[in-house]
Parts: structure tokens; sequence; C-alpha cells
């Protein structure tokens, strides 16, 4: 299975915030989208890096109630892995892994076109099991 199947499930719209948005206000945004990271585009095209709730925990054992007062800029992961759409889950994975990042974007041609998620091909990797399976038991019930 590949990305652009999450992508086709799920969408391809990203949720954004510019790098000079307030924590609190990028804290938000994720709550009212029920996501757990945002990508940092000053374009709503490129990503210049992402927010995870992971992110700011961190500002928050670090800084405190000053985390607040910081932007998105401030915590964001600059280094951040991307995928392509044609990547395989199997190789996402080993970069999810490799680099510890649970949320990639997707980039096609240098632009942001989604992000996948650990939750996302955890999802995808069990509907793929469970279609495994049951070709598995019906080949098995066709030969007995």
């Amino acid at each position: 299975m590949k990305v652009e199947a999450i992508l086709e499930g799920k969408g391809e719209r990203v949720v954004t915030v510019t790098p000079h948005t307030s924590i609190r206000v990028a804290i938000g945004r994720m709550m009212r989208e029920h996501i757990g990271a945002v990508a940092i585009s000053q374009d709503d095209r490129t990503a210049l890096g992402m927010l995870s709730e992971r992110d700011v925990v961190r500002g928050l054992a670090m800084h405190g109630d000053a985390v607040f007062d910081m932007t998105a800029e401030d915590l964001m992961a600059r280094a951040m892995a991307t995928c392509a759409r044609g990547d395989s889950l199997q190789d996402v994975m080993a970069k999810m892994t490799k680099t510890r990042m649970r949320y990639l974007p997707v980039l096609e041609n240098g632009r942001l076109c989604g992000i996948v998620s650990i939750g996302d091909v955890v999802r995808s990797r069990l509907l793929e099991a469970k279609r495994e399976t049951i070709i598995l038991r019906d080949a098995y019930l066709a030969t007995h």
C-alpha cells in the first residue's frame, strides 16, 4: 500500500499555521481540528516545519508558562522527514521509526499536499492485514 491510498481515504486537506502564530493559537487550532500536529507554512504550499503536541510538551518542560508567549517558529521541528504519494507504507514506517516523528508532510514537487500520521499508517496496515487474513481463510476453505 502507498501513501496515496491514505490520502484518498482521509483527504488532502492540510492544517497550517504561520511561523509567527502564537503557541496558544496553534494549540487551539489543533484542538478544534482534532489533530496532533500542524504544518508551519508561510503560504499554505510549502512546509517550513511541523509543530506537534510533543513539541508543545517539550516547550512546557523547558520554558514553563512562558511557552504561551512563544511562536510556532520557536518550537517547531525544522529538520523534518517528508514523504511522497508514491512512497510505500513500509518506507514511511521506517522513516517515522528512524526519525521518531509521528507526522510526515507529504510533498509533491516540493508542494505540501497532505500529512500522514502514525495513526493513519497503523490503521492502513491493520486493514491490509485484515484483507490478507480474509483472502487466506477463503483460500483455505476453498481447498478443504
